[in-house]
């Protein structure tokens, strides 16, 4: 059962400047705790859109205009620190479905991908480009072209990178490894059933 195929994204768009963004800004350590990934968005950024009290920091995330925003951007090497998927977890959950940066860490990456979030990479000055035309419009359009691996916004396009393992796995419904094992739940019972340490199965 391939999930929908992942061609096209289009979206408004919020930025989260700076580059090295690690995991633990990404979500917070405290939240690793929870058994499922449920109501992970509302602690996206958390320690830094809100102080001790609770009081509201003015993140870009909070900010009025940007609230639909469906796709993040942000500077080099996006998600290192420590591998948490909680991270990619967060982010889906609280709406994006893209994250544009300079780079990403590759473990951060691969989470992402596994969740259908499209991660593109764009060069430091189409980058630039592209987080001026968000900030300066906040309902400027962000289109992403899987296939192509390229963004279009105000009437400009940039090419950028995306792995071709990355671009396949989405393009064809793919992404999901779980997804392609229930694609073969028959086979996977006719396996067990031939193997002696299963229940039913015979030596």
């Amino acid at each position: 059962m391939a999930l929908e195929p992942i061609l096209q994204l289009a979206g408004r768009g919020v930025v989260v400047p700076g580059d090295d963004i690690d995991t633990d800004r990404i979500i917070p350590a405290r939240y690793l705790r929870a058994i499922t990934f449920d109501g992970l968005g509302d602690a996206l950024f958390r320690d830094v859109r809100f102080d001790e009290e609770g009081r509201p920091l003015d993140h870009p995330l909070d900010q009025p205009e940007r609230q639909g925003a469906t796709v993040l951007l942000s500077g080099r090497n996006f998600g290192c620190g420590s591998s948490r998927e909680h991270a990619p977890q967060s982010i889906v959950r609280a709406g994006f479905r893209a994250v544009i940066a300079g780079s990403f860490a590759e473990i951060f990456f691969q989470n992402a991908t596994t969740l259908g979030m499209v991660c593109l990479a764009l060069g430091d000055d189409d980058l630039a480009a592209v987080c001026a035309a968000v900030e300066a419009d906040p309902a400027a359009e962000v289109a992403i072209d899987v296939t192509a691996a390229t963004v279009t916004v105000a009437g400009h396009g940039y090419a950028g990178a995306l792995p071709a393992t990355a671009r396949d796995a989405l393009t064809r419904g793919r992404y999901d490894p779980l997804a392609e094992l229930l694609e073969h739940d028959a086979d996977v019972a006719a396996t067990a059933e031939r193997l002696p340490y299963v229940a039913g199965g015979t030596a």
